[in-house]
């Protein structure tokens, strides 16, 4: 595989991109980058700072901290590192998810989030997995996918998960907030949540990892010619 290869996935909440864009990478040995925590670490860095007072965003405080504010990615792991620290597991809060959806609908967050994915771009080549990766960030990747899955399907997924780390929360309450973001992610002004026009779309609502990733394996190898 030529070493600036890009590979873009798209999609909901919740349908397997990031899980699935770090075992391309391994794969392909390319640099993986996980637009999603780019947004959550904002939004907790803005939620630490206690920009948000019921619910409502300071959105001139924001844009003055976005000066401040330094995100990079540890690439052997993927960690997430906001100005030195390690917000990894932070950043999958709920209330990180409650109001990532609110911060990522503004045009200088989408802005200064834009500016950082392009400067990790690297001669290693990367698979990117976001909302806007094949239609705004990088409309020209090599190799676009556009994921989706039923809502309750995606709920009961990011329900167990937030179980298993130890969360206290309910299937309802988990799915009402996804259907909350996925409103949010596709009518907002600003790089909605859409399907680029050449992207495969794959749904992901009956088939687990190994399937979607053989899946993605056969159609990059034949996009590809590999």
């Amino acid at each position: 595989m030529d070493s600036n290869t890009l590979i873009a996935i798209d999609g909901y909440a919740s349908t397997g991109k990031s899980t699935l864009a770090k075992m391309l990478s391994r794969h392909y040995k390319l640099t993986f980058i996980d637009s999603g925590s780019l947004y959550r670490g904002v939004t907790f860095y803005a939620l630490e700072k206690g920009l948000f007072e019921n619910d409502q965003l300071d959105k001139e405080a924001l844009k003055e901290e976005l000066d401040f504010l330094k995100l990079r990615f540890k690439h052997d792991n993927g960690d997430l590192f906001l100005n030195s620290e390690n917000v990894s597991k932070k950043i999958r809060l709920p209330d990180v998810s409650d109001h990532v959806s609110t911060v990522a609908a503004l045009t200088m967050v989408r802005e200064f989030i834009l500016k950082q994915i392009r400067q990790m771009q690297n001669k290693n080549g990367m698979v990117v997995d976001g909302r806007d990766i094949g239609t705004v960030v990088f409309p020209d990747a090599d190799c676009k996918f556009f994921f989706m899955a039923r809502p309750e399907v995606r709920a009961r997924r990011r329900f167990e998960e937030l179980k298993a780390q130890g969360q206290q929360t309910t299937f309802e309450e988990v799915l009402e907030n996804l259907v909350h973001r996925d409103k949010i992610d596709t009518s907002r002004e600003i790089s909605p949540l859409r399907k680029a026009v050449d992207a495969i779309e794959i749904d992901t609502s009956e088939m687990n990892a190994d399937k979607v990733f053989a899946l993605l394996v056969e159609k990059i190898d034949s996009k590809l010619n590999l």
